[in-house]
Formats: structure tokens, C-alpha cells, sequence
């Protein structure tokens, strides 16, 4: 027998908002705070007693993640005052300007929600190479502008959400302090970054994609993904296809890695409805060992 429920004994639309208003970021799965806590809590082992970057620190949830599993948090932050862990003290730093920190000092890097306000991406990733032991991991998050919400927002208004913002402009993306408290400029979402353009960074700076993280799941890109995935798998396909056929000085070895690398992270499902990137970097080499392999490959292929 099938039970019905009285649509009048549940909570109304407005009760359950307010309950997740009052919910901690972390504890809230609509929140990426919420899937970070999760990595390092299924993480902890491998990552209790490491020095952790934390960068940008904001208000501290992330640090007293890394805090409360035994991890040793280094919180920095353009904007420091906003910090709110008690018993750790975030510092100042401006990515353009260098992290005050030696080379390769800390264990690990978390950025979280960070790179879509660096307006010199390469240059932060370079920084962030340099302070991170050889091996260390770069974790990553970001507003997923690969998602399908994302490339249908990008194709009607060239903004980042369709329908609720206007494209990107200097009364919404440009974020001030109060004067008194700095004069530094924050920007807002004015460089959001896809998962190849991402991975190619970070492989120009000595990382390779470790693992990916879900987040989730957009019900909207879900829709779009039904009608338009058989498309996409079709345009990329044909893409690799094609890049196989050129660079015949190529090996097809290593362009089968790297195309097939890249058409994997263009078509996998769940990361074209995912909310948000979560990647988790490993740097294999400094900044200056990653561009003289880069450079010595393109040497190598114009002398033959």
C-alpha cells in the first residue's frame, strides 16, 4: 500500500531556508566548504602533521578544517582582518607580490574560490610551485565555468550565471574594504577558468592533475547534459581525432596521452553538471625544470 504524506505536516520552502541560513558553510552540501571538509576528513591521515598554505584564507573555515584533523594551517589572505579562527593568526599577502614564505616550505596549498580573482593565474601558480615541497599537493576550487550551465551562460549574455547577473562589469566585479581598512582592490569573478585552460596552466607551472574531486550536481546542467551531451562527445571526438593526424613529428605515443587527457576532462559527465572544480594537483617539477621540458620539446620538434 502506498503511503501518502499530508503536504501540510512539512516544513514550509521559507522554515527550511532559514535553517540552512543558519547552517555552518561547512555542514551545508550546497556549499564547496562543505565537500572540502569531506576531502580532508576522508584525507586526514595523509595530510595530519602537514604544513597546509591556506590561501585565501577568508574568514578561516578551511584553516579550522585543517586545524581540527591535526594538520598545521598557514593562513594568508589579501585581506587578514576577516579572519576568524581563534588561536591562529592569518597573515597578509598579495599573490601579485610574492607569499612571504621560503621555497618549497609547506606540505600542501589550498585555494579555495581563489583563482577566479587572480588577475595574473600563471604567475600565482608559479608562486604557489615555488613554496610547495616537490610531490606536495595543490588543491584547487573554483566556480565550474566548464559545467553546461556555464557554456550556455557564456553563449547568451557572456556572463558567468544567465537570467541573474549581468556580464561581467565594474559596478559588480571590481570589490572594495572600507578605505580605512585598505586600499587594496579585490576582484570578483572576473577571471573564471575552465578545467583544460586550468590544467594547462598548472602543467606549464610543474603540476599534473592528481584527482578530481564531485561537488554538486546542478540539476539545471543535468537537463542541458541530456540534450546536448551526444554533441559534444561528437565535436571533440572529431577534434582528437583530427589532432592525431597533425604534428606528424609528434609521437603518436605522447599525443595519445595528451589529447586523450584533454578529451576526457571536455566530455566526462559528471564534470560538465558539477557546481564547482575541485582538482587536486601534484607538482612533479619546479616552474624552471616544467618550461625547460616544455621548451626542449619544442626545440626537439622544430630541428626535425
Amino acid at each position: 500500500m502506498q503511503r501518502s504524506y499530508d503536504k501540510s505536516s512539512l516544513p514550509p520552502l521559507s522554515l527550511i531556508q532559514k535553517v540552512e541560513k543558519k547552517m555552518k558553510h561547512e555542514d551545508n552540501p550546497k556549499s564547496i566548504k562543505y565537500y572540502m571538509k569531506q576531502f580532508f576528513l576522508r584525507e586526514k591521515l595523509r595530510f595530519k602533521g602537514k604544513r597546509i598554505l591556506d590561501f585565501p584564507a577568508g574568514s578561516g573555515v578551511t584553516s579550522n578544517i585543517l586545524k581540527s584533523i591535526g594538520a598545521i594551517p598557514l593562513p594568508y589572505d589579501l585581506f587578514p582582518e576577516f579572519f576568524k579562527v581563534k588561536n591562529l593568526t592569518c597573515l597578509k599577502a598579495d599573490i601579485n607580490k610574492g607569499i612571504p614564505l621560503e621555497n618549497q616550505s609547506v606540505d600542501a596549498i589550498v585555494s579555495q574560490e581563489g583563482i577566479e580573482h587572480f588577475e595574473n593565474q600563471l604567475k600565482a601558480l608559479h608562486e604557489f610551485n615555488r613554496v610547495l615541497k616537490v610531490g606536495g599537493s595543490l588543491i584547487i576550487t573554483t566556480p565550474n565555468y566548464s559545467n553546461m550551465v556555464g557554456r550556455l551562460s557564456y553563449f547568451l549574455s557572456e556572463n558567468e550565471l544567465f537570467n541573474k547577473q549581468m556580464p561581467q562589469n565594474e559596478l559588480n566585479d571590481i570589490w572594495v574594504t572600507k578605505q580605512e581598512t585598505s586600499t587594496d582592490i579585490y576582484y570578483g569573478h572576473l577571471f573564471l577558468i575552465g578545467i583544460n585552460k586550468l590544467r594547462l596552466l598548472a602543467k606549464i607551472s610543474g603540476f599534473r592533475i592528481k584527482n578530481i574531486e564531485n561537488t554538486r550536481v546542478k540539476t539545471s546542467a543535468v537537463i542541458l547534459l541530456v540534450l546536448f551531451y551526444p554533441f559534444i562527445l561528437l565535436s571533440n571526438w572529431r577534434s582528437y581525432k583530427r589532432c592525431l593526424r597533425r604534428n606528424k613529428k609528434v609521437s603518436m605515443k605522447i599525443k595519445k596521452e595528451v589529447y586523450g587527457e584533454i578529451f576526457k576532462l571536455a566530455t566526462t559527465p559528471r564534470l560538465l553538471v558539477n557546481s564547482h572544480i575541485f582538482v587536486e594537483f601534484e607538482k612533479e617539477f619546479s616552474t624552471e625544470d616544467a618550461k625547460c621540458n616544455l621548451t626542449g620539446s619544442q626545440q626537439e620538434l622544430n630541428a626535425t
